[in-house]
């Protein structure tokens, strides 16, 4: 559960603002507390974690999570099957006792002919294996020579192939196997034992096989095996795939005790059921009662579970497996249970036999080796379960029809799971039932418990899953999706996402098994909920994730008209759409028509740019990012070659034109989104369009770079001609005077700016690019005849590159040069992985960037007519003017593609001009020679290169983390909220009671070594901490009763420097810093007390590009919990209103004045109410809650006018109480809401007042002034105290204020100074903290 929906459920309070007026005792009830300590808590989300340091993976496609595949399923094609029995004749190392275990395969030797008992043992041998891998080919021979073994083993081999061969060896007739590992065989006429060496088997049967010696001293067979296979890997061969099983240690001998049969480890292994009852049976307190006859005779078939003997087949495989999978290493496991059906099952068997035989002394032994398993305490488990099946037994036989009652074993091992899901964590024990959970799932009636709890554990993260699928539970899940189990149907989607979310690789069996066409129907039911319904789109884009089957099977499935269906109607229902499921639509359907022309045609058909488009203002950033991603898969990269060749499909290239200029358009609307995961995908975005009109924006980009000269455009009438009517043009409709040069598309594409001649003299200039609509048509030309010959090079080489070089549809040249701009806005993106994203893109367009020395220049000397002193550069304002001319970044442009062949197709583009202001007078300013450049896309040609959308795995992550349990650490955030919760109401009563507030005693005093001064500065809640930063955006923070730095950064690393104010954003919860620049950027940061570990959670421009571009912006903000809104403004614009937590401009209210915004400042008891105040003297109170916004207006400061410098409200919770300070020095308090005039004035400093703070909840108000003198007064207008500049005996001192902030809760005043000194002031010595 997010932090939000806790602190949430938990005020359960009454939100009535009270309407008491200031030091009403009632100030505590829970209407003010609410008021006081707003529940609203903004950036918390997962998106806010690690946006700028990570990229995020999504799912693995291979590596390490595929490791739970088994390597390579094999099976056992042939089976070799040699008894030497030699019946009636004992071998002579043998001495037998009596009476002595004689039964071989259940049957008594010596009950009939020796030949035909024989013969006999060996068909049953042969039928015991078979019912374990019935399709394998079975060859037996009986009492063998050496020769007839090698023929058996070589036919075996050869129709086997690559198969597995199991070679199984009764020795029981023979002596024991030699110290060197021979076996014993037969002469022909049975006068002699021969020998036959392991190496000559091994020769034989080759690699992989499997065999089982049941004979005494079987151990020495398996010693010299693996002597043979060290040799074998010391001299260089390569491992063999070679698995044993013998009945015994070198140094025994097999039982003969007649309670077993004499070959009691063939029998555990193809007889387990058989062999384990009887031996319990011995054991158990049955043995009186029952009649061992009966064990033979259980009803049912082994491999169907509603019988007694399939249930007990069952339980047997399932405690089995569950000992192997607790005990052995995770590799061995996969190998010996998971990879060959009959080893899986020989090995089973082997953990009995292992059991049963250490009771009579004999240690059955394996290569490779097992560790112990006889004592597991499961065997309890499965002592259990039989003794309850057996007690039925004597019924059952007696009456078939009798009912039989299933074991509670399953039901109780789940209740087992179900506990340990209760109390279990990763680092604990893993839950060994797992296995049996599997088993579960094969029964019709505990499937569904079986895969709730599956999901549970599932869920507890990416470990858990792997666990399962090591297990082996994926194909058990994969065969469910062809049952149409209603109920199933939500946890199976459940499960198919978490197992997605680790390991992509599944796509591909689920394309292979229709398993898409599930989640197509679920995606597309409207019985579940829209959550789940988003995992089923989660799967489904996994499922088209990169791979070309997937996505062409789901698009059979109709999944594009599925999606666009419900996005559709999501836009069009007033009912808030669940946003995960929008977030996922959109992702299923990008991916799905990711680099898939077919796929991108049909959306394109069924009109996707127009369904999408009002997506991009979903309040959820993640929804409108992945509206963005879906929108930017859609545009079609192609190669400029391929276009050209495909001039004929007229219709078909309207469509799709007309289609990116709509996909261009509503891409261009979020290039300034609040939120940096949007601007992110937007910036892919362009980039494909960069790439696929390559050549078009590189001519606007060369031609907007190109310096200018200063003569008027002579030809505006051509310049207006219109195009055709759909909206571009083609390259033939050039203007006809051809007068136009590169020169002065600078012109026209002049962004505002201090050029005021260019407005006069009836020269084209546009306060922005999108105001020049249609007045640009086709590619810029520039004639040859032209009068500015400034840069001959490049008029050649722009007209005839741009003639012989053009796709067959270019668009509208007005959409290029706004995506130009877009894309230089987001290179100087104040997000720094957003920026970089920016550069990119420019780079495709043939901008490169050259990191310069930042030239200070001053706005001033910059005249009209000297415009190309910037190279061009400044006449993107939204770019570069923010510091009237300071150029940080210069950058390199490319020419457009020469008209010559390149003969230096390989060299990057890069020798062209680095624009330095300080060089643009020189008469060679132009481009470099287009010889050098290469045709085509500068290096860009291919498709790898371009910027990848994170979007797409940022949000698989959601998917990995637990979605049914709530977050562990959510208790203490509670906690923690109350405690300071409490603290504060605390204080906040001893400030509304407070008498005397002089604060003429300094209790700290920090030389903040700001070269510039100290600028801004905030003192944090709850802790003894002080936050300044200076003029240059460097941000130090300090503990003030340790006196102690606790951390120091640099606010960004631009060149344009200046800060407008410090905010903390969820100051009672783990509190944020928000930092406003002056050039209206907003940087949010968290974790910024400690050292060099400060993390940017978000950052966003409030003002730029929401606004006609001026050249210099003095940007004022103010930050309001209630709302979790931030107000901006800048100069004369609108004011602006983000919603921090949708990231999203969600309001612009009209400053209705003529002067500029001076100060701004946001009531902390009712959301959405804020003043400001004005360069003219003039006040208004704004609440974006009533129609017109606009409460009332007002001019108090009248005696001179002068800016209103400092702003704030009363405190209380009366909404209309403002106290307004000029740079005149006069202090006026209103209440707006009764009269327009003043209630009383102060004159507190004569001209020079600075600052001026408002307690939020002690009835003082402190200004201060560049006199170096901090005034205290009370509401009523008395001073209480000074503050100078002097030395008293307590060495107090302070310079010319340049700021003061008050402490939220407490009395306590921080005053800032322009000679770097930060001063906190008190009334007692040492406050109370």
């Amino acid at each position: 559960m997010a932090l939000g929906d806790l602190i949430g459920q938990r005020r359960d309070r009454d939100s009535e603002t009270a309407s008491s007026s200031y030091g009403n005792a009632a100030a505590a009830t829970t209407a003010t507390s609410l008021a006081y300590l707003p529940p609203t808590v903004v950036l918390y989300e997962l998106r806010h974690e690690a946006f700028e340091d990570c990229v995020p993976s999504g799912p693995s496609g291979s590596g390490l999570v595929s490791k739970w595949r088994p390597k390579d399923r094999m099976k056992t094609g042939c089976v070799a099957l040699v008894l030497c029995l030699n019946i009636s004749v004992d071998p002579p190392d043998v001495i037998k006792i009596s009476p002595c275990a004689r039964m071989e395969c259940w049957i008594d030797p010596f009950s009939m002919a020796p030949q035909k008992a024989l013969e006999t043992i060996g068909k049953e041998l042969s039928i015991q294996y078979e019912r374990w891998q019935p399709r394998a080919r079975y060859k037996i021979q009986l009492d063998p020579t050496v020769e007839e073994v090698k023929k058996l083993c070589t036919t075996c081999r050869k129709s086997a192939k690559s198969e597995r061969v199991l070679f199984h060896y009764n020795g029981h007739g023979v002596p024991k196997p030699t110290a060197n590992g021979e076996i014993w065989l037969f002469n022909k006429s049975y006068t002699q034992y021969i020998p036959l060496p392991i190496s000559d088997l091994d020769s034989w049967l080759k690699t992989p096989s499997i065999y089982v010696f049941d004979c005494s001293a079987a151990g020495m067979v398996v010693n010299a095996f693996i002597e043979l296979q060290d040799w074998n890997t010391s001299s260089g061969s390569s491992m063999r795939d070679c698995i044993l099983l013998a009945a015994c240690e070198a140094h025994e001998t097999l039982p003969q005790s007649p309670e077993f049969p004499a070959d009691v480890f063939t029998s555990c292994l193809t007889t387990p059921i058989k062999m384990a009852l009887r031996w319990f049976c011995t054991r158990s307190l049955l043995h009186e009662s029952l009649d061992y006859s009966l064990i033979d005779r259980i009803p049912g078939r082994q491999n169907d579970r509603k019988t007694l003997l399939g249930e007990l087949n069952w339980i047997f495989t399932a405690v089995t497996d569950t000992i192997a999978w607790n005990v052995l290493p995770h590799d061995l496991f996969q190998r010996l249970f998971r990879q060959d059906l009959l080893v899986a099952s020989l090995f089973r068997n082997f953990l009995l036999a292992e059991r049963i035989m250490r009771s009579a002394n004999c240690s059955p032994i394996s290569y490779p080796m097992l560790p112990s398993t006889h004592q597991h305490h499961m065997w309890d488990a499965w002592d259990m379960a039989a003794e309850i099946c057996l007690s039925q037994l004597p019924a059952l036989v007696e009456d078939p029809n009798a009912d039989f009652q299933p074991s509670p074993f399953f039901t109780e091992q789940l209740t087992a799971f179900e506990v340990w899901l209760d109390h279990g964590a990763e680092h604990k024990k893993p839950p060994e039932q797992l296995p049996i959970v599997l088993q579960v799932l094969l029964s019709q009636c505990h499937r569904f418990r079986a895969l709730v709890l599956l999901g549970r554990f599932l869920d507890m993260g990416p470990w858990a899953v792997d666990l399962a699928l090591s297990v082996g539970i994926f194909p058990y899940v994969l065969k469910l999706l062809q049952t149409t189990t209603p109920e199933l149907r939500q946890i199976l989607v459940f499960i198919w996402t978490k197992i997605l979310a680790l390991d992509k690789s599944c796509q591909v069996d689920l394309v292979k098994d229709g398993g898409h066409i599930y989640f197509i129907r679920f995606l597309d039911s409207m019985e579940a909920y829209p959550e789940q319904r988003a995992m089923a789109a989660f799967v489904l884009a996994v499922i088209v994730d990169g791979h070309r089957r997937g996505q062409e099977a789901c698009i059979e499935g109709g999944l594009i008209g599925v999606c666009l269906k419900y996005l559709q109607n999501s836009t069009s229902n007033d009912a808030q759409a669940e946003p995960l499921f929008l977030q996922w639509l959109c992702l299923c359907l990008g991916k799905l028509w990711e680099d898939f022309t077919e796929a991108q045609m049909i959306g394109l058909q069924a009109d996707a740019p127009a369904v999408y488009a009002p997506l991009l203002s979903e309040p959820q950033p993640e929804v409108r990012a992945s509206a963005a991603f879906a929108l930017g898969t859609l545009l079609d990269i192609g190669f400029d070659s391929s276009r050209e060749a495909a001039g004929d499909g007229e219709g078909d290239d309207d469509e799709k034109v007309r289609a990116e200029i709509s996909i261009i358009k509503s891409l261009l609307n979020v290039v300034s989104d609040g939120s940096p995961l949007v601007r992110a995908e937007v910036a892919v975005a362009l980039a494909r369009f960069a790439f696929g009109h390559n050549k078009h924006l590189k001519s606007i980009a060369a031609a907007y770079w190109k310096p200018q000269s200063n003569s008027v455009l002579s030809s505006l009438p051509s310049l207006a001609k219109k195009g055709t009517g759909t909206g571009y043009t083609t390259p033939t409709q050039y203007m006809p005077h051809g007068t136009i040069t590169a020169s002065q598309l600078g012109h026209l594409f002049r962004v505002g700016g201090d050029n005021q001649a260019a407005v006069r003299d009836g020269r084209v200039s546009t306060s922005s690019p999108l105001a020049s609509s249609g007045t640009m048509n086709g590619s810029p030309v520039s004639d040859d005849s032209s009068q500015h010959s400034d840069s001959g090079t490049l008029n050649d080489g722009v007209s005839n590159g741009v003639i012989n070089n053009t796709m067959p549809r270019p668009l509208d040249n007005t959409l290029y040069s706004q995506c130009v701009l877009a894309m230089l806005t987001l290179a100087k993106d104040p997000s720094p992985r957003i920026a970089s994203l920016g550069r990119r893109v420019l780079s495709i367009i043939g901008i490169e960037q050259v990191v310069t020395k930042s030239v200070k220049t001053t706005g001033s000397n910059i005249r009209a007519g000297e415009s190309p002193s910037l190279a061009g550069l400044a006449r993107s304002s939204s770019w570069f003017d923010m510091n009237g001319g300071h150029l940080p970044l210069t950058f390199r442009t490319p020419p457009v593609s020469p008209p010559r062949p390149s003969y230096l197709s390989g060299m990057r583009r890069v020798y062209s001009l680095e624009f330095r202001p300080h060089l643009m007078n020189s008469p060679d300013t132009g481009l470099a020679d287009p010889l050098l450049g290469s045709g085509g896309a500068s290096g860009f040609s291919e498709h790898s290169s371009l910027p990848q959308s994170t979007i797409y795995n940022w949000s698989c992550g959601h998917f990995s983390k637990p979605l049914l349990t709530a977050a562990d650490d959510s208790e203490e955030v509670v906690a923690r909220r109350e405690e300071r919760e409490k603290i504060a109401l605390d204080n906040i009563s001893k400030c509304q009671h407070s008498s005397i507030n002089k604060l003429h005693n300094q209790i700290a005093s920090w030389d903040t070594k700001f070269e510039t001064g100290t600028k801004s500065i905030l003192l944090q809640p709850f802790s003894p901490v002080v936050i300044a930063a200076d003029e240059t955006e460097r941000i130090r923070i300090w503990n003030y009763e340790e006196a102690t730095l606790l951390n120091t950064f640099d606010n960004h690393d631009y060149p344009d420097k200046g800060i407008s104010k410090l905010c903390l954003v969820n100051e009672l919860d783990d509190s944020l810093l928000l930092v406003a620049s002056c050039d209206g950027n907003v940087r949010i940061w968290k974790d910024y007390t400690s050292k060099d570990k400060q993390k940017l959670v978000t950052a966003f421009s409030s003002v730029q590009g929401h606004r006609p571009v001026v050249r210099k912006v003095n940007a004022i903000v103010d930050w309001q919990q209630q709302s979790g809104y931030l107000y901006a403004a800048a100069d004369i614009s609108p004011i602006m209103v983000w919603d921090l937590d949708k990231e999203q401009l969600v309001n612009s209210v009209p400053s209705s004045s003529d002067s500029n915004i001076s100060s701004l400042s946001a009531s902390q008891v009712h959301a959405g109410q804020f003043a400001a105040g004005f360069a003219d003297g003039s006040v208004r109170l704004f609440d974006i809650r009533t129609p017109d916004m606009l409460v009332c207006a007002t001019r108090p400061h009248t005696q001179r006018v002068e800016r209103v410098v400092g702003i704030g409200f009363q405190p209380g919770l009366d909404p209309g109480k403002i106290v307004s300070a000029s740079q005149a020095g006069d202090i006026q308090f209103l209440d707006v809401r009764w009269k327009k005039d003043t209630y009383l004035t102060i004159d507190a400093h004569r001209g020079s007042l600075t600052a001026l703070a408002v307690h939020r909840h002690a009835p003082i108000i402190a200004s201060g002034s560049a006199k170096q003198l901090i005034k205290v007064f009370s509401l009523q207008g008395e001073q209480l105290g000074s503050i100078r500049y002097s030395y008293t005996f307590m060495g107090q001192k302070i310079g010319s204020v340049s700021c003061l902030a008050f402490h939220p809760y407490q009395i306590l005043l921080a005053a800032g100074a322009v000679d770097a000194c930060v001063s906190i002031f008190a009334n007692e010595v040492s406050p109370a903290r």
